[in-house]
């Protein structure tokens, strides 16, 4: 979900609470507390020696002992407003960092509008290979390069 959606989702449903699911189903505590929204940029070297570039909207989530809190989506959505000096960008995907025995991001793949609260549910995120035809890999998506970067990698495969 980018953040435009995330945005809208929001405000068209600024009296429920707001919800997370985990990949495996299980809801993160709902006294959960939102302590950063950032703009996460990552700049690097991918296995083929191109420059790429990605850009999201990490939302940290963090339980405390704080089981009263609660977060509505109005809130949410004016905590997201305040983020737009650095975030002027909409179309930038979201995540969630979260720690469950471990820090994890999850990148949000739908929500359910329930008559209570907005779900958003989170799936998994992986790693992949983003230069497979040096690899002899078949053909996947891949985040976009910058600059012209000359591979480093010859067609026998990987570095």
């Amino acid at each position: 979900m980018i953040l435009s959606e995330l945005k809208s989702l929001l405000r068209d449903h600024a009296d429920r609470f707001f919800r997370l699911q985990l990949p495996d189903g299980a809801a993160v505590p709902v006294s959960f507390h939102v302590t950063e929204v950032g703009r996460v940029q990552k700049t690097f070297l991918d296995c083929g020696g191109t420059m790429r570039e990605s850009v999201t909207c990490q939302l940290q989530v963090w339980v405390g002992e704080d089981f009263d809190h609660r977060i509505e989506t109005g809130k949410m959505a004016a905590i997201l407003d305040k983020a737009k000096a650095y975030l002027p960008d909409e179309s930038v995907p979201v995540e969630i960092e979260y720690e469950d025995g471990l820090i994890s991001q999850y990148p949000i793949e739908g929500h359910e509008v329930t008559g209570e609260a907005v779900i958003l549910r989170l799936a998994r995120k992986h790693t992949e290979c983003l230069a497979p035809e040096l690899c002899g890999l078949p053909s996947i998506k891949r985040l976009p390069s910058i600059g012209g970067g000359n591979p480093c990698c010859g067609p026998a495969g990987c570095c």
